[in-house]
């Protein structure tokens, strides 16, 4: 998969009822720019109100996932949300005229095929990550269900069910990577047992409700009492319960069907963390509830992970450039060569490495009792990183140098003394344009940002 970030080509009109508030709504889908994510907009509501799928913004998660911000909600938006994901979407508008999405089938393939038939499209920007280097889990004491994360090079899903019932025992489902989603997960519906389904129908819940959009498991008597209750809600003169345990004459589309569903529903509650994820997730009785509570944590976690913005690199891994290549493309020389190595590059972002050591000329004046690396030369050694980012792409790069134009929100926030190990990560915060080039730089030493700044330069020719 590639690591830009993602939105459709084109709009997407789908219309439906919404499971539980029985309503027809009209959702459309709308392209958006990078770093948009998916939002909601509830265009039945005067102006228009926007609710970010934010899993800070979760309420309730009874039957259904619901988000409110300032008293505007969107509820059961997880085969939604899950169905991006699934597709491979960073960037997306949902307008509805309604509280709820169209339940549809009751799984995400209609979202799906929908979004497979307009196409996607790849974006300027790179993606962000969630990158999981240690375990997390979270356990819900009152149900015993629980949710892990161990690190893995993509995102992979396990669940892992057991409802004790029956009709419907021990389950398991798993999707090794996002490319499996369209196929083995999506066409995965909804399911109740019956008990529930009468507890749902007693509340005045699930008024879109239909044999078609949701598997029935009879884990009770069908009395005359509920058959007549049935129904009534469904609008069928007959029902009745099949040989597998299933209410009405509906066929699996897969045999762990509902262990399946388990999984879709934790991929679209887990899109609420709001970045892409690297990380196995073992699911173990996985439920709205313990899904959402598990994204709040993951959540933290990245806020904590970008606040360091500590880059993922390997010190032993070969360099994309050494020494040498750096002065292949850079015209600095020492002692006015501030970078050692480059250790990853791609068309948006570059990190770059300076060992510092007493050696350094500088130290001799700044400060002899002291030795403290200047600040104006760690944002001089930051812009030579940026500048391998410019001309690693050009053809003759020893034809062309960068000169800064600005800096702004610079700010240094620790010292940087002999024997730290000073990387540099850059970024660019918009395509280059005209020579142009607009980068947000961080510096660190082990996992503490110790300088950062936002840094304009015009790339140039050289005059002979």
């Amino acid at each position: 998969m590639s690591d830009k970030q993602k939105t459709i080509n084109e709009e997407i009109h789908l219309s439906g009822i919404g499971l539980h508030t029985g309503k027809e709504v009209n959702l459309t889908m709308k392209p958006a720019k990078e770093n948009t994510g998916f939002v909601f907009v509830r265009t039945d509501l005067e102006g228009h109100p926007q609710v970010e799928a934010d899993v800070n913004y979760v309420t309730t998660t009874e039957r259904g996932t619901t988000l409110e911000k300032l008293g505007v909600k969107i509820h059961t938006c997880e085969h939604l949300l899950a169905a991006l994901v699934g597709m491979d979407i960073d960037n997306v508008f949902l307008e509805m005229n309604s509280a709820e999405p169209p339940i549809l089938d009751g799984s995400s393939k209609y979202f799906v095929e929908a979004i497979e038939k307009v196409g996607t499209k790849e974006q300027e920007l790179a993606r962000e990550y969630l990158v999981v280097k240690e375990v997390m889990n979270y356990v819900d004491p009152t149900t015993g269900s629980e949710i892990t994360i161990i690190p893995a090079e993509d995102y992979e899903v396990t669940t892992m069910v057991d409802f004790g019932t029956k009709v419907l025992g021990t389950q398991n489902a798993s999707m090794k990577n996002l490319c499996e989603f369209k196929k083995e997960i999506a066409p995965a519906r909804t399911f109740s047992f019956l008990h529930e389904l009468e507890q749902l129908l007693d509340a005045n819940l699930i008024k879109g409700g239909d044999i078609s959009n949701a598997i029935v498991y009879v884990d009770k008597e069908l009395t005359p009492e509920t058959t007549e209750k049935l129904k009534l809600a469904f609008g069928k003169d007959e029902v009745s319960i099949r040989p597998n345990g299933i209410l009405d004459n509906l066929t699996l589309n897969f045999p762990n069907e509902a262990a399946r569903h388990k999984l879709l529903d934790v991929i679209g509650d887990l899109a609420l963390v709001g970045v892409r994820i690297k990380g196995r997730v073992i699911a173990n009785k996985p439920g709205h509830f313990v899904n959402t509570q598990f994204a709040k944590k993951l959540n933290r976690q990245y806020k904590l992970q970008k606040r360091k913005n500590v880059p993922d690199f390997d010190l032993k891994a070969e360099p994309v450039f050494d020494i040498n290549g750096i002065m292949r493309l850079l015209p600095h020389r020492p002692p006015f060569l501030l970078v050692d190595k480059i250790l990853q590059l791609s068309e948006t972002h570059v990190v770059g490495l300076k060992n510092v050591s007493m050696n350094e000329p500088f130290f001799i004046g700044h400060f002899p009792k002291e030795p403290v690396m200047p600040g104006v030369l760690q944002i001089e050694a930051m812009a030579q990183v940026g500048g391998i980012l410019v001309l690693a792409n050009v053809p003759d790069p020893e034809n062309y140098s960068t000169y800064f134009v600005k800096m702004d929100n610079v700010k240094f926030k620790k010292k940087v003394v002999p024997g730290d190990q000073l990387i540099f990560k850059i970024e660019l915060m918009e395509p280059i344009r005209r020579g142009i080039v607009h980068m947000q730089g961080y510096g660190y030493v082990g996992d503490s940002v110790v300088v950062e700044a936002e840094l304009m330069a015009q790339v140039a020719k050289t005059k002979n």
